[in-house]
């Protein structure tokens, strides 16, 4: 029915003085962000208790695999459905769905039930962050909307430093099963809070949903997923289920991109590819996912492992680079807000995580945690500049009516980077880990690592001390291979930013002599009726 949202008759220089609601909202979607980045940092931390209650060792793995390769499937097809019958109730319904999912996850009595349980989380979870993105994305016009992005990036960084202290504080004290209820009460303040307060226009498309293309997507996504999951661990690289997922992977997205062009209401409508800006942020945003993902895992592993730090408080070791991502996302959303330029934060973004993640090669088993802290501000500085300019830029490249679709398309980018980061950079990791502790120890640092590269603190204190101290070189030189690999994929990211055009905001107007032609047109403040 109406695919533009009412106009605020706010004069424009008022446009930012957002209703008490607006407020109201804005803390159930960060509430609902919260959930949907806490969930897997809290499990990670409660998995051993649960294989000592449930069993299935051999299966740990898929509980994570499960739920990760139902958000990304259902990521898309998410932002697509709001786009098409409206975002209030699409977001609502993954909320609900993502409730039902913690629930039963929280009553599962084997790991087979856990298992299916966490893809039913998962496909909820899918809608959580696109409907934040989404719905923000409709409220607020772009011009105002940086203001916002120190809010986000503070829940980003609570999430990250408090999912494995309350993780662990939540498993020790109340049960590992509290690690899927916590979910509940949260989750229904968020409902009751949206259903009280948003009211967004109503919607409802004449053209049925794309089954065959999101059919197509997921099988695509899901090849993708599992071979940047198994690769190199459940099995070789080069073996024959690796090269069959591949090739399944390759042909549903072939597949995929033909049909998007030929059907009525696409999944992903291509053309917002036409963009160069939605298309260049597509990019950074699959690059900072690798590099951001890939940090994220091997800088607690690292100082666990080499400079001793205990492995209870591994969210606060992440400190002072989520400390600089907060900091400087805060500073360029209020630029933003106030000039409405932007371009400069990706490029300067760019060179602060290219430095970043060189200077995080050059740790070696001397290197103290105050050098390793400052390293990381600087990694935590580009990524300030670039988690959240990347979704307001390409969500001001797209029309209204794509907002949806614009915003699941970014996410699962980012989503997809950092499932390959995590794999080929562990991959890295794993390979000189093995090869340094063959080299160092012989025969019984072969032994040491034939199951997993990775040691956890109890494994590492029973070693002998020729043994330890060889893991520790042979770690140094892990991380120090997986994060040159991360500062030479990272310049991907500064060549791309070079290329942005600085199109002026929706909400701001046009500078003078400029005209808005990057895939939508600049547009007055346009606000949602809550």
């Amino acid at each position: 029915m109406a695919d533009t949202p009412t106009t605020d008759q706010a004069a424009p220089q008022d446009a930012g003085k957002q209703p008490k609601s607006v407020r109201v909202v804005l803390l159930a979607l960060m509430i609902t962000m919260m959930l949907a980045m806490l969930d897997n940092m809290i499990v990670g931390t409660a998995m051993p208790t649960i294989v000592g209650e449930l069993g299935g060792l051999e299966h740990l793995s898929w509980v994570v695999t499960a739920y990760t390769l139902a958000t990304a499937a259902a990521t898309p097809l998410w932002g697509k459905i709001g786009d098409m019958y409206g975002r209030k109730g699409t977001f609502m319904a993954s909320i609900v769905l993502f409730l039902v999912g913690s629930a039963l996850s929280g009553m599962a009595q084997d790991m087979g039930q856990l298992i299916g349980f966490r893809a039913v989380q998962g496909l909820g979870a899918g809608g959580l962050m696109v409907g934040v993105m989404a719905i923000i994305g409709d409220l607020i016009p772009p011009r105002e909307r940086g203001k916002y992005q120190g809010m986000m990036a503070g829940v980003m960084a609570l999430a990250m430093i408090g999912g494995p202290l309350v993780g662990g504080t939540i498993t020790d004290h109340w049960g590992w099963r509290w690690a899927f209820y916590i979910n509940l009460p949260l989750g229904v303040v968020s409902l009751g809070l949206i259903s009280a307060v948003l009211h967004l226009p109503k919607k409802r498309a004449q053209a049925r949903i794309d089954y065959l293309g999101a059919g197509l997507l997921t099988i695509g996504i899901t090849a993708i997923v599992l071979v940047t999951t198994w690769g190199g661990t459940e099995y070789a690289w080069t073996s024959a289920r690796i090269m069959e997922l591949i090739g399944i992977g390759v042909a549903a997205l072939i597949g995929f991109v033909f049909w998007q062009t030929k059907a009525a209401e696409p999944v992903v409508p291509l053309h917002i590819f036409r963009s160069r800006n939605f298309t260049l942020m597509s990019l950074i945003g699959f690059i900072t996912g690798f590099a951001m993902f890939g940090a994220t895992l091997f800088l607690p592993l690292y100082q666990q492992a080499v400079q001793g730090a205990s492995a209870t408080n591994s969210g606060l070791l992440l400190l002072p680079m989520l400390g600089a991502m907060l900091v400087t996302s805060m500073v360029a959303g209020r630029v933003t807000t106030n000039t409405g330029r932007y371009k400069a934060f990706p490029i300067v973004g760019g060179v602060l995580m290219v430095v970043g993640l060189y200077l995080l090669s050059l740790m070696d088993t001397d290197t103290s945690r105050l050098t390793s802290g400052l390293y990381m501000a600087v990694l935590g500085a580009g990524m300030g500049c670039l988690m959240q300019i990347t979704m307001l830029v390409a969500q001001n490249s797209v029309e209204m009516k794509d907002m949806g679709v614009a915003s699941s398309s970014t996410t699962l980018f980012r989503t997809l980077g950092s499932s390959f980061g995590v794999a080929i950079m562990g991959a890295l990791f794993n390979h000189r880990v093995q090869d340094v502790m063959a080299e160092r120890a012989g025969s019984l640092g072969a032994k040491v690592t034939e199951q997993s590269a990775q040691l956890d603190a109890a494994s590492l204190a029973k070693l002998p001390v020729a043994a330890r101290e060889a893991y520790q070189h042979a770690v140094s030189s892990g991380t120090h291979a997986a994060f040159l690999l991360g500062a030479a994929v990272a310049v991907i990211v500064l060549v791309s930013a070079l290329f942005v055009k600085e199109v002026p905001l929706k909400g701001a107007g046009p500078a003078k002599g400029e005209n808005a032609q990057d895939g939508a047109a600049a547009q007055p403040p346009v606000v949602e009726a809550v």
